[in-house]
């Protein structure tokens, strides 16, 4: 899932209509980059509409995966924009893509990148393959007991050392304005699932990160990519036999209403996080008064994210169990079998990339709020 296309192998070399293709592609992005950066230089010449109001001399695209109206990032896309007119008066507003620039995150970075887009919500792992290795901790599965030890760790020393970590790495390409959450996942299959050898020789859809991979394997899965658009189909169709995401995400796109899909088992086995990223390049070239108002409204954004994704939560698995879902709780789920596979694995990514003293902070955090 590389952010740009791939080396043909000896005697596979790319035919004249393949080249052809890519250079069409690339020319598309390229317009709409030069389409944004028309946007960044103001509407018109006037200052003003001919209702009276001041004409916007800013206008931010923002796009995400999710194309549901129901969705957290939809709704806390929707705030960024209220926030952002609110706070400049008018004179800044946004553009929202609600999947409608592809549901793939990967594609949705490499927008940003080339400046199609000012701003998009991935999965930490798509920075791994930019080679910032320490990012992809925030994948490491029973890292986080909760939603509380998550935020406290995200919004406190590791969230802001992994912000910084990431623009250094990167040259101020990508930059973290927020730290974002879909909520926590949870395994839902052809089965129920209560203890890891419950899942040996299933198959998976699951994140293509290693340190994901790594923990499914070691249950004894086969982990398998599948486009996210294209996982209904492939539930349906036995494809794969199971999936692991969160209730609101696999309830929206009717997973569970599949006889591969069917079968919740509350692993909560990864609260996540999700980076809400722009560029150095765009950043640094707004006026100090357009970034108040762009971190302003990117910091409410973020706020809305977390707040309908918990109150989304009891709703959605309520849905699921009425559409005739069969749900394991969590406190029926060897979570502690799971946890025996997970951190061995924490431990090693973090001796291997030198973040023993992030894992550390995160676990006494934990510790911290167990005693609370």
């Amino acid at each position: 899932m590389g952010l740009g296309g791939t080396k043909p192998a000896p005697g596979k070399e790319k035919t004249g209509k393949g080249r052809f293709s890519i250079m069409r592609k690339k020319l598309a992005l390229l317009l709409a980059a030069v389409m944004t950066a028309v946007s960044l230089a103001g509407c018109s010449s006037s200052k003003q509409a001919d209702d009276g109001k001041p004409k916007p001399e800013l206008n931010i695209i923002l796009a995400h995966n999710q194309t549901s109206m129901e969705n957290p990032y939809t709704k806390a896309a929707i705030k960024f924009k209220e926030a952002l007119e609110e706070v400049s008066g008018g004179r800044a507003t946004a553009t929202l893509h609600h999947g409608t620039l592809g549901e793939n995150e990967s594609e949705l970075v490499e927008k940003l990148e080339l400046g199609a887009i000012h701003l998009t919500v991935a999965s930490p792992g798509f920075m791994t393959l930019l080679g910032v290795k320490e990012i992809d901790m925030f994948s490491l599965l029973y890292l986080f007991d909760s939603f509380d030890h998550w935020e406290a760790c995200v919004d406190g020393q590791f969230g802001q050392d992994m912000s910084k970590l990431l623009a250094e790495k990167t040259d101020d390409r990508f930059r973290i304005m927020g730290y974002w959450t879909a909520s926590v996942r949870d395994y839902y299959g052809k089965k129920p699932v209560v203890r890891p050898e419950d899942i040996k020789g299933m198959t998976i859809r699951t994140q293509s990160t290693a340190v994901v991979q790594d923990f499914w394997k070691q249950c004894g899965a086969i982990p398998t990519s599948v486009a996210w658009g294209e996982l209904y189909q492939a539930l349906s169709q036995g494809v794969v036999d199971s999936a692991e995401n969160d209730y609101t995400s696999f309830r929206l796109k009717e997973h569970h209403k599949t006889d591969n899909g069917k079968y919740i088992s509350e692993t909560h086995h990864d609260y996540t996080t999700r980076l809400f990223l722009t560029t150095g390049q765009f950043y640094n070239a707004l006026t100090d008064e357009q970034k108040e108002w762009f971190d302003e409204a990117c910091r409410l954004a973020t706020e809305e994210d977390r707040k309908v994704t918990y109150e989304m939560f009891d709703e959605s698995k309520a849905k699921v169990i009425e559409d005739g879902a069969i749900v394991t709780d969590f406190a029926d789920v060897d979570v502690e079998a799971f946890k025996a596979i997970a951190i061995p694995i924490q431990d090693e990514f973090a001796a291997e990339n030198g973040m023993e003293q992030y894992l550390d902070l995160i676990r006494a955090e934990g510790e911290k709020l167990k005693q609370q």
